[in-house]
């Protein structure tokens, strides 16, 4: 019986791996439009697809960081300047994509451009700071998505969302894990929807990488940004005792991966394959300890992340 059992899994296993090394053709002809790919995951993609062939449309915030990638870069590959949180901007990158896809259309859709904003007890925090997560990490998402559907219909391409474990457990307050909650139903619900046209929609969930905006020092900046900005009330009930606790145990990101490959092979897998899947972990801790986190009983992981929350010094 457990024979039986051992050969099933393993046959499924086999057969899954020889269907995901199927690559789909002509990579040389499809274009890929990728958000923010000033730094980080993206700009290392942006490069990726670059040397495989594809033709590459890079968005990126600055100029400077445009120039920067073409310099690094084939002539396949081009630049524009978008910023995901005005309608303008968006507009105007949508038509240059039109202009280079022409009849062909566009074939993959990377949506990566994002803030961590402030990471901070919530009770620190304004509607504003909210907002301004939400803007770039969901809304500009959102609308960048939907003025490139027609295009990415007209290749039956695919959409891949860069979301993170931040959208399966929440670990400090703010606007990333609301955005990340939010990315994660939006990507479900477009997957359903395109799945109609032959558009496949793929959610990428990276664990703790060494970037830029997963840097400690970084992290670190926006939680004593939050609370300078936080009332008096608020942080005589807090107290600075329990802040030098939490920032240590709650927001240290200097063990994080190194290997940033990991993503972005996960996000070259979703463009490429012929079946790509429509969910993709990076990193062993997303795998093994994040993810399934998410599944256990909320009493279960309340206790295991309880080192993680504020002991205020004074209660209400």
């Amino acid at each position: 019986m457990w024979l039986y059992l051992v050969a099933l899994v393993a046959l499924y296993h086999l057969v899954r791996w020889y269907r995901e090394r199927q690559v789909v053709s002509q990579l040389q002809d499809k274009y890929v439009f990728i958000t923010g790919c000033d730094s980080g995951f993206r700009k290392l993609l942006a490069k990726q697809l670059d040397q495989r062939g594809l033709r590459v449309l890079a968005a990126c915030h600055r100029e400077k960081g445009a120039e920067l990638l073409r310099a690094q870069t084939s002539n396949r590959l081009d630049t524009v300047i978008l910023d995901v949180t005005n309608s303008e901007s968006i507009a105007v990158a949508t038509q240059w994509v039109k202009e280079r896809t022409g009849d062909t259309g566009l074939w993959g859709l990377v949506n990566n451009a994002g803030i961590t904003g402030l990471m901070a007890p919530n009770e620190w925090l304004t509607k504003k700071d909210f907002m301004k997560t939400l803007e770039v990490n969901l809304l500009g998402v959102i609308e960048v998505t939907l003025s490139l559907l027609s295009l990415l219909r007209k290749a039956r391409g695919r959409v891949v969302n860069v979301s993170s474990v931040a959208g399966r457990i929440s670990l400090v307050g703010g606007g990333y894990s609301i955005s990340k909650f939010g990315l994660e139903a939006f990507s479900d619900s477009l997957r359903r929807e395109l799945s109609f046209f032959g558009v496949k929609v793929a959610v990428i969930k990276p664990g703790n990488f060494k970037t830029k905006m997963n840097n400690f020092g970084y992290i670190s900046q926006k939680f004593w940004d939050a609370w300078d900005q936080a009332s008096p009330e608020v942080k005589d009930i807090y107290g600075e005792n329990s802040l030098m606790a939490y920032e240590c145990t709650g927001l240290d990101q200097t063990k994080g991966n190194n290997d940033l490959s990991l993503v972005t092979d996960c996000l070259e897998h979703a463009l490429v394959s012929c079946h790509p899947r429509t969910q993709y972990s990076a990193g062993w801790d997303a795998k093994f300890t994040f993810i399934p986190l998410s599944y256990m009983p909320t009493f279960l992981v309340d206790a295991l992340l309880k080192r993680r929350m504020l002991r205020p010094v004074k209660t209400l």
